[in-house]
């Protein structure tokens, strides 16, 4: 039976030279190898992995190749969104040309595996107060709003029964209070079954591990914040 395991925020950086033991805490001493480690022991080819973004470091696609390879060798067919870090991301047609067996794309589209369809954008910072968000804020902010719609769109589509969609955002479809935004409306009225997100890190009052909207479970799933461990959801 196919089983469904999240993560985010890998950081790898094998072109780039980029370590993240400088961070501390669960980044030191070989983060990555023990991802490895767990990955193997959990994750099987028929299973789904969902990323959900900040995947390299690298500034180009040549400079994330490697760290995609890695993740392509691992077993399980992985899914992986867009994080803020990823300067690499290119166009859907471009990166579909990268030599990967395992990795696909998700952005303003959607995946069918079995009963399950996968969606998501990166999103963007949800803001305290809308009225204090900056002009520029708001520009990218409307424009990933309008990329999830596009993204639960085309996983709607390929729903003819009782198929789960399952949501991937980079940033919190939330702010620090947990409240509604166009994101979770959007998840709401898409009937979204599970959801991830990322980009969070350490520890911090506004950390939860799971968050409930309107009945959709909400997890957070940034590597470090997971014990360098995927969770099986």
């Amino acid at each position: 039976m196919m089983k469904i395991f999240v993560i985010s925020d890998l950081h790898l950086g094998n072109a780039v030279n980029k370590p993240m033991d400088v961070f501390g805490g669960n980044w030191v001493g070989g983060y990555w190898q023990r991802v490895q480690d767990d990955w193997k022991q959990k994750v099987t080819d028929e299973d789904v992995v969902l990323i959900g973004g900040d995947i390299s470091w690298g500034m180009t696609l040549p400079e994330a190749l490697p760290d995609l390879q890695e993740i392509d060798a691992l077993p399980g067919k992985k899914f992986i969104i867009r994080g803020n870090h990823d300067y690499w991301w290119a166009s859907m047609a471009k990166m579909s040309l990268l030599p990967l067996r395992t990795i696909t794309f998700v952005q303003n589209n959607a995946h069918k595996v079995g009963d399950v369809i996968i969606c998501g954008t990166r999103a963007w910072t949800v803001p305290e107060n809308p009225t204090q968000q900056t002009a520029e804020d708001k520009k990218i902010f409307d424009r990933e709003v309008i990329r999830l719609e596009m993204s639960l769109k085309e996983a709607n589509k390929l729903r003819v029964g009782s198929e789960k969609i399952y949501c991937m955002t980079h940033y919190p479809p939330f702010n620090s209070k947990f409240e509604d935004s166009p994101f979770t409306d959007l998840m709401q009225k898409y009937s979204v079954h599970t959801a991830i997100y990322g980009h969070l890190h350490g520890t911090s009052s506004r950390y939860a591990a799971v968050v409930d909207k309107h009945g959709i479970p909400i997890y957070l799933t940034s590597c470090d914040y997971l014990n360098n461990t995927l969770l099986e959801i």
